[in-house]
Parts: C-alpha cells; sequence; structure tokens
C-alpha cells in the first residue's frame, strides 16, 4: 500500500471542530472540513474519523470551491 504524503490522521490536531454541509448525505456519506490553527483547511470522510485528512491551504480550498461553482468538476459525475 502507498505511502500518504498529504494527510495526517485526525485524531491530530485535536482542538479542531468538525463541520459538516448541510447538504449532507442522510446515510452518512460526508465530507466535513476543520479549519486549523495555522489557517489551513483539513478535509476528512465522515464515515472514517479516524483519518486520513487532506490538508489544504486557504488558497488551494478556495480554487477548489470556485472550480465547483462554476461547474468545473460536472464530468467527473456522469
Amino acid at each position: 500500500m502507498p505511502a500518504i504524503t498529504h494527510g495526517l490522521p485526525t485524531t491530530l490536531p485535536r482542538k479542531v471542530t468538525w463541520k459538516k454541509s448541510s447538504h449532507s448525505n442522510p446515510n452518512g456519506d460526508c465530507v466535513e472540513l476543520a479549519e486549523l490553527v495555522d489557517q489551513q483547511i483539513a478535509v476528512r470522510n465522515s464515515r472514517h474519523p479516524g483519518g486520513p485528512a487532506l490538508i489544504f491551504t486557504r488558497a488551494e480550498m478556495a480554487a477548489f470551491i470556485q472550480g465547483a461553482e462554476e461547474g468545473a468538476w460536472e464530468k467527473l459525475l456522469e
């Protein structure tokens, strides 16, 4: 199994508040986000709260959200 190079166990850091979208799937298939103390954003799968979590800068997350708003990922759902 390849090593995870852009994530960390979600037990660390311990003092973050994970948030789910109000559009989350009621079956628990959700993505959760948390703001870290260094202004980065952690992303995890709610079905696997123990990790891993992907860590993004604010600029990376802003670019992703902008792409989603503009429909850049729609072909992935076909």
